[in-house]
Parts: structure tokens; sequence; C-alpha cells
């Protein structure tokens, strides 16, 4: 764990309820080539998290 990371390894933001983040910001570096994608892929990953957490209620 990152200390310093904004989201945890659920894309949920650290300190507020409900919100999630889903974009390239959540890389921790940056790819050297193109990030179109690397985004599809958190983009992915965070819907997978959405559905999961919806299947939980």
């Amino acid at each position: 764990k990152d200390a310093r990371a904004v989201v945890d390894g659920q894309l949920r933001v650290h300190g507020v309820s409900g919100l999630r983040v889903a974009d390239a910001s959540v890389m921790p570096t940056v790819p050297s080539g193109n990030t179109n994608a690397p985004a599809i892929m958190v983009g992915e990953r965070a819907a997978d998290f959405l559905r999961r957490s919806r299947n939980d209620l």
C-alpha cells in the first residue's frame, strides 16, 4: 500500500464514500506508449468492481 495513493485497489477514493476513479489518472506510472489501451483496461476493471459491489448488496 502506498500512503500517498488517492485510490485503493478497488479504485475507491480514500475518505470519500461512493466515489471511484476510472481513468488513466490512477496509473502509478505513465506508460511509454499510447495510453488508450491501458485506460480502457482501467475502465473495464472499474466496471467489474462495480458489478461485484452491486451483487453484494
